[in-house]
């Protein structure tokens, strides 16, 4: 039965690779691809009338480590240079507005046909106004280098932005000054702290010399992370702060004559670490939707009564990104469809307690936005691909990127 097990895990692992490996090729994100082959794994597992255990507890915890990983791996490439502050500016605006704006109207929406209340509304509605970095980073390899860029910012600052906003909404029923004052305060209190884990995590990688050191930082970061909200502060903060550090480590000058730092030697064991960090990121996101796509249920895709409100929101999270694209200038297409729904709004559909939870938001609907979003940036990224192979000069430009 062992062999068994692990012969299945690494078959799947292996096919999710495959999977990572031809999306440049097909356009077809690979979260379409290991939901639909998680699920398909359950079918199989019915068919044959094996007995599991109950998965469902693990996936908040390998949804909470991809969240982090990710926010980690995607901050590496967040170069920070003057000539990008126009750029930065609009991909923060581009992630806070329309998230706001759309959380609230849905909010309304919930409680106007359901009755409930207008916080818990609010509460139920976030998740479907967050970016997902898990699926739009990986999916947008062949976009020009100034697209990638916007994308990266603005998916990694909606997560960040998107958990903040949703801790703030769920850690408060009735919203008073002491209330906001108490939020600012956290967020002061974990950029201050996180300096400090910064400086001991980078003394870290930079003095030990243990062949195994890569790991056990991960695991560090990992435990500041949980340590952070089990105080209810905005953690994630800590990840994309640590990841920014790292990447921009060059411009950062008061360490080129520090006495504990040796910058070169930082500098290459940064570069390895950043490898592992995607290579772990990999199997964790890839484990993830695996797992969420075997506890999709056939009736939960179908589900009439919510594809509605799916499509609604759908069609919502489209009207904002066109208002968002006009008034930034960004080009229409494909960015347009680059807005899917993933990883982090599963994650933060399943913490919402069950006191404050409302009937109309659901598993099935959260499952119809993640797919339609999904397959609506497929065909946007299809078409360009389609348009870009018909225009040569679009496709020299890009190779030159």
């Amino acid at each position: 039965m062992t062999a068994s097990i692990i012969i299945i895990l690494c078959s799947l692992l292996l096919l999710a690779y495959v999977f990572d490996l031809t999306s440049i090729w097909t356009k077809i994100p690979s979260v379409i691809l290991l939901l639909a082959l998680g699920w398909t794994v359950h079918r199989i597992v019915d068919f044959f009338g094996l007995t599991l255990p109950d998965l469902s507890v693990a996936l908040p915890v390998l949804g909470t480590l991809g969240l982090i990983l990710i926010v980690l791996e995607s901050s590496f490439d967040l170069k920070l240079y003057r000539s990008k502050v126009s750029m930065i500016n609009k991909s923060f605006l581009g992630a806070l507005l329309p998230m706001v704006m759309l959380a609230f109207i849905l909010a309304f929406a919930f409680q106007y046909y359901g009755g409930y209340s207008f916080v818990n509304s609010l509460l139920n509605a976030i998740p479907f106004c967050i970016i997902s970095s898990a699926v739009a980073i990986p999916s947008i390899r062949h976009l020009p280098h100034e697209q990638r860029e916007f994308i990266v910012f603005e998916s990694s600052l909606s997560d960040i932005l998107g958990v903040l906003f949703f801790n703030f909404i769920a850690l408060n029923v009735i919203f008073t000054i002491k209330s906001y004052a108490v939020f600012t305060f956290q967020v002061l209190l974990i950029f201050l702290v996180s300096l400090l884990s910064i400086l001991l995590l980078t003394l870290l990688l930079n003095r030990v010399r243990h062949h195994v050191k890569f790991f056990p930082i991960i695991f560090l970061i990992v435990l500041i992370y949980a340590v952070f909200k089990e105080f209810h502060l905005p953690s994630l903060v800590f990840i994309m702060m640590f990841g920014l550090f790292l990447a921009n480590l060059d411009k950062i000058k008061i360490l080129d004559n520090s006495r504990f730092l040796d910058t070169a030697i930082l500098e290459r064991e940064i570069t390895k670490f950043k490898e592992l960090t995607a290579e772990a990121t990999f199997v964790i996101r890839a484990s993830f939707f695996l797992l969420f796509g075997f506890l999709i249920e056939t009736h939960e895709i179908l589900n009439t009564e919510t594809a509605v409100w799916a499509v609604g929101i759908v069609c919502g999270i489209m009207i904002f990104r066109i208002i968002q694209l006009k008034i930034s200038g960004y080009p229409m297409f494909p960015l347009l469809f680059v807005a899917p729904r993933g990883l982090i709004s599963i994650l933060l559909f399943l913490s919402i307690a069950p006191e404050r939870s409302i009937q109309i938001v659901n598993k099935p609907m959260m499952i119809q936005v993640v797919i339609l979003t999904a397959l609506i940036m497929m065909f946007g990224l299809m078409m360009t691909k389609k348009r870009r192979d018909s225009n040569p000069v679009i496709e020299k430009e890009i190779q030159q990127e």
